[in-house]
């Protein structure tokens, strides 16, 4: 059997010590590793040049995304070993787990129609804060096939090179996006039942789950006016949800208030309510009150989304560390 070539690319910026477990973890097992700083100034290129790793250092006198990123980084991994047939890329605070490119190299050698696989994306220390708790909780997702993937997966480089990499314009939710256009071309996702990376959000504010969770709205709503139609309803529910909970609901108890009086504000019984539902659903007090309050995030970040697309400019990458 054929021997099949294993690439990594690695993306980040001021990283620092986080970095350094990244590329610990893979350049022992795959010397082909490109790393792609954004700008570091805290010493995280050179180090990654001397633990053997290729360092890009991408040119940001032109828009910067995770996406661009990830697409001149594989362009580099090509360049010098063309040999290549699949990449594991990884984010600069993420560690990957032993086994793990072995596991996932092996699965795609025998599942030829699969283009992306992925495993358990688990957050090095969720007891440091809730907001850590929350990711943890977030990637916690069914195994098997799957319509989509997280920033570390491993890739088919022809399949990616026949429909163009990452769309480079998406400032967030590029790799689902990538996933839907995959899809369209007859390939599958599947995610295994292994750990894959360890990740550290490092979130000890409220100001950074906020950020982060507005992020996940523009995305939501970028993804829905990219691939919303039939019959994919790419982000859909996700988007109405969104409007719902975070925008339209509060602002109609608001207009009715002032048209019909205090008594409309019992109209805010909803939000109780469905804290109680979600509760009930999955069983945590605190995670199902982030949940709805993520609404109000989700919300304005697809206002931002939809404001920067009306005045035809690229909304700014929207960063929480």
């Amino acid at each position: 059997m054929r021997e099949y070539k294993l690439g990594v690319v690695a993306i980040g910026r001021n990283e620092g010590g986080r970095l350094r477990r990244c590329l610990e973890s893979v350049l022992p097992v795959v010397p082909a590793t490109v790393y792609v700083d954004s700008g570091s100034d805290d010493g995280s290129k050179d180090m990654a040049i001397e633990m053997g790793a290729e360092v890009l250092d991408l040119d940001l006198s032109r828009p910067f995304t995770a996406a661009r990123a990830r697409n001149e980084g594989l362009h580099r991994l090509l360049l010098h070993h063309p040999d290549v047939d699949f990449v594991q890329f990884v984010d600069g605070d993420c560690e990957v787990v032993p086994g793990w490119l072995e596991s996932a190299r092996d699965f795609l050698t025998d599942h030829p129609s699969y283009a992306v696989v992925c495993g358990r994306r688990r957050e090095r220390h969720p007891e440091r804060s809730v907001y850590n708790r929350l990711c943890d909780e977030e990637w916690n997702t069914p195994i098997g096939d799957t319509l989509a993937c997280g920033g570390d997966a491993m890739m088919r480089v022809p399949a990616l090179q026949a429909i163009g990499g990452y769309r480079e314009s998406l400032i967030a939710g590029e790799e689902p996006e990538l996933c839907v256009r995959l899809r369209q071309k007859g390939w599958r996702i599947h995610r295994l039942d292994r750990e894959m990376t360890l990740h550290d959000a490092d979130m000890t504010r409220f100001g950074q789950w906020w950020k982060r969770t507005v992020r996940a709205g523009h995305a939501f709503a970028e993804g829905a006016w990219l691939h919303g139609a039939p019959p994919e309803r790419h982000w859909v529910r996700e988007t109405r949800r969104s409007w719902l909970w975070g925008a339209v609901l509060p602002l109609s108890i608001l207009i009715a208030i002032i048209g019909l009086g205090p008594w409309a504000s019992l109209l805010a019984l909803a939000y109780p309510l469905q804290w109680l539902r979600l509760i009930r659903r999955d069983g945590s007090a605190s995670s199902s009150a982030f949940l709805l309050l993520g609404k109000f995030a989700e919300a304005w970040g697809a206002m931002k989304f939809h404001i920067s697309r009306l005045r035809g400019v690229a909304g700014p990458i929207i960063e929480y560390k």
